[in-house]
């Protein structure tokens, strides 16, 4: 029978609840213990003492594996839960205590974070010394994952997401060049029309990248319905470097171009006519975070930060 409240039943500690939620997420206690920094015998006394405290078996114990009891598939959801809300109620209390101070969890997408970090890291440093800013790269899925589980705070990636729950504040919008090798038709041309697109073999990013999505919505916006997928490449470095080699051509944004094609001679660059197809880059948080309001200001010193950068800078309602 439940005790009644107040009755002096003991209660979970949150480090039982940490150890017990690493577990039911792995399955593995070494795993488990290597994600929360401790050994396997702490991890496994912190689970055991947390049974007894709540009275009932959690976990399934064999010689091969871990697996959830019917009521440690239960539990594992309330406790997922009670640390989540515990984490909200550290990071709102470290709002309170002063702004842009303690850690912020920054996450970047691949084709924008050798880009746009060195004038971020160089904003942060100078305006803000006692932020400290950690940067995690991942393309979107990822970030957005690491948003909504509270693993990230802020994320720095292009737009529209469309996601419930996650707020945008728009920063720069930014032209596709097409990049080609030399004696490639429209390449180290100005006002080349869009419907070039429906030609040229287009060389793309691996599945999972927006920038691949954004290429392929351009060429349908410029009529062309299908795109022929023979060679792709991990990053933009290893894109252009095929290009260079004859492979194709390829499209760039604007902050990758002098970057990146300064690192072959065998390149060309077009710039297509108004209006040039672009992308959107914005910061993007949670929808009521505790500290959108440094958000929103970090958005309006990275937008006047900006503006030596080939983009076109947005205001704030954008």
């Amino acid at each position: 029978m439940p005790a009644a409240k107040g009755s002096g039943r003991r209660q979970p500690s949150l480090a039982q609840l940490r150890a017990f939620a690493a577990v039911a997420e792995h399955l593995h206690f070494r795993d488990a213990a290597a994600a929360l920094g401790m050994s396997q015998p702490a991890l496994s006394g912190a689970v055991s003492a947390l049974e007894e405290t709540l009275g009932v078996t959690l976990l399934e114990r064999t010689t091969r594996k871990v697996l959830l009891s019917p009521a440690g598939e239960r539990l594992a959801v309330r406790a997922k839960a009670v640390l989540e809300e515990v984490a909200a109620l550290t990071e709102e209390a470290e709002a309170v205590r002063a702004p842009f101070t303690g850690t912020l969890r920054l996450g970047v997408i691949p084709t924008v974070a050798p880009y746009l970090l060195p004038t971020v890291l160089r904003l942060v440093r100078e305006r803000y010394p006692h932020l400290d800013l950690q940067v995690h790269e991942e393309r979107t899925a990822g970030l957005l994952d690491g948003l909504t589980g509270g693993r990230l705070d802020l994320l720095l990636l292009a737009v529209p997401l469309g996601v419930p729950g996650v707020a945008e504040l728009p920063l720069f919008d930014e032209e596709f060049v097409l990049v080609t090798p030399p004696g490639h038709a429209p390449g180290g041309q100005r006002g080349i029309p869009r419907d070039v697109l429906k030609e040229i073999d287009l060389l793309l990013l691996d599945e999972g990248h927006c920038l691949r999505d954004q290429a392929l919505d351009i060429c349908r916006e410029a009529g062309r319905e299908d795109v022929p997928v023979t060679t792709t490449a991990a990053g933009l470095s290893t894109l252009v470097q095929l290009v260079a080699g004859g492979l194709g051509c390829t499209l760039l944004p604007r902050t990758a171009l002098r970057l990146e094609t300064s690192r072959s001679d065998r390149l060309l660059t077009g710039y297509f006519a108004d209006p040039a197809p672009t992308r959107r880059i914005a910061l993007a948080m949670r929808t009521g975070a505790a500290r959108a309001a440094e958000y929103e200001e970090l958005a309006a010193a990275l937008r006047e930060a900006l503006h030596p950068l080939p983009v076109r800078v947005l205001d704030g309602d954008a």
